[in-house]
């Protein structure tokens, strides 16, 4: 069964635009770096409804099955980007679902 890990982004008040494109681009890196990543989608915020509680940025990771997942979290490749990722973040979501 497939599985979604969805990750949603709260950085911090003085992160540099330069900082977040570069997270932006290394997450979406992911996908080519890790093969057990089948897809990943992301964006930012744009609802009008003003829920986000300053989440930013939207990560959504599909892999084939719980084993997929399993092969990611630990995987160097996602390690070395949450190191990056950690000096810029106030806070993350991260929700994971069976399709």
């Amino acid at each position: 069964m497939p599985i979604r890990h969805l990750v949603l982004l709260k950085f911090k008040a003085d992160t540099e635009p330069a900082q977040v494109q570069a997270i932006e681009a290394a997450f979406a890196a992911l996908a080519s770096k890790i093969s057990a990543v089948q897809s990943l989608e992301w964006g930012t915020d744009n609802s009008p409804e003003g829920l986000a509680k300053g989440f930013t940025h939207c990560f959504n990771l599909t892999f084939a099955d719980e084993a997929g997942r399993a092969s990611y979290l630990p995987h160097p490749d996602h390690l070395a980007f949450v190191e990056i990722l950690k000096p810029t973040l106030d806070d993350v979501l991260v929700l994971d679902y069976a399709v």
